[in-house]
């Protein structure tokens, strides 16, 4: 056995030195050259690491490299890491939003504010031998945010708009970007009694935003709306399927374990609220709030036809609570 040992090392060396390539990240960063380096990979106490915002890129100011500071090759790299680290479906919403700048640009003829090539990415922190590093995708109605410590990966917060929510005009007239997380929260909220409704609906009038806008910080205020337990079966199922759809967007493996964190530990906490009309084409907006996230969706710029979403966690955003984890077990240690 003992002449087995040596091997037995060179082996498992191997084997982690092949998931140490394998990061995505790193393929990316080992990609650019030094000028290109320099822009996208920041100190991770760099203040930009919780500075967000949904504006377009011409409205505000962003560190980080373009997309359209990347060539081929590297574009591919960086498209490699973004499905790392999202779902199928999520990695379809990404590429839906940044193509409505396209339509805005037809639209408006204005390609210097409208340019899909204007998304940054930037890397916090040096993910090859770093245990905390983090990396964002930011642009106009997108916020990715991923905090790796100690291998786990924290997902929020994570923005996602459309506008135009519905296409209106063109080749494209029709398409509906962010259909799911509108049809299924009208179906809920049409789905409740007049009796719900009146714990449900906080307002006749929907905000002209998210609440929490760009916040750095969310905190878990008294949540509006009315409570799961107040549900009949076929509405907790359907209030179920929405949250679900924020979840999903992340890889299936960690958006599983969350979904069964929040069924196990959270259900019977959680509050959906609603402001303004309950029917498509009108200004509306909801929010789910649980004891340790809070998601909010607006639609009611534009004609109703522009959409704001979020998904905060209250502890967690930037990843905070595995961060401070982190530090308590090394300090203790």
């Amino acid at each position: 056995m003992k002449k087995n040992i040596p091997f037995l090392f060179c082996i498992l060396f191997v084997f982690s030195l092949q998931m140490y390539a394998a990061n995505p990240v790193l393929d990316f960063l080992n990609a650019l050259d030094d000028a290109q380096l320099s822009k996208t990979q920041l100190q991770f106490d760099d203040v930009s690491r919780e500075t967000w915002h949904y504006f377009p890129a011409t409205m505000w100011p962003r560190t980080g490299i373009q997309l359209g500071e990347l060539n081929a090759k590297q574009k591919e790299l960086f498209h490699k890491m973004l499905q790392h680290h999202l779902s199928q479906s999520g990695y379809n919403k990404t590429m839906d939003i940044m193509s409505l700048e396209d339509v805005l640009a037809d639209e408006t003829g204005d390609t210097h504010m409208r340019d899909i090539n204007k998304f940054h990415i930037s890397v916090y922190g040096n993910p090859a031998q770093d245990a905390v590093w983090s990396w964002t995708f930011e642009g106009h109605h997108i916020l990715l945010s991923f905090t790796s410590v100690d291998d786990k990966i924290s997902f929020t917060p994570r923005f996602f708009g459309a506008n135009p929510a519905i296409v209106q005009s063109g080749p494209r007239k029709g398409e509906h970007t962010l259909a799911n997380e509108e049809n299924l929260g009208l179906q809920l909220i049409n789905s409740l009694s007049d009796k719900q409704k009146t714990k449900a609906i906080f307002n006749e009038q929907a905000p002209s935003d998210i609440i929490t806008k760009n916040s750095v910080r969310v905190s878990a205020d008294s949540p509006k709306g009315i409570p799961f337990p107040e549900l009949d079966k076929s509405q907790q199922e359907a209030l179920t399927k929405l949250i679900h759809e924020y979840i999903s967007a992340v890889p299936d493996e960690i958006a599983k374990t969350r979904m069964e964190q929040l069924e196990s530990e959270e259900m019977q906490n959680i509050h959906f609220a609603w402001a303004g009309a309950t029917s498509l084409g009108k200004p509306h907006y909801y929010s789910i709030q649980g004891k340790t996230f809070l998601i909010e969706f607006d639609n009611s710029q534009n004609n109703a036809n522009h959409i704001h979403s979020v998904w905060r966690d209250f502890d967690g955003d930037f990843g905070r609570d595995l961060i401070q984890e982190h530090y308590a077990h090394h300090h203790n240690n």
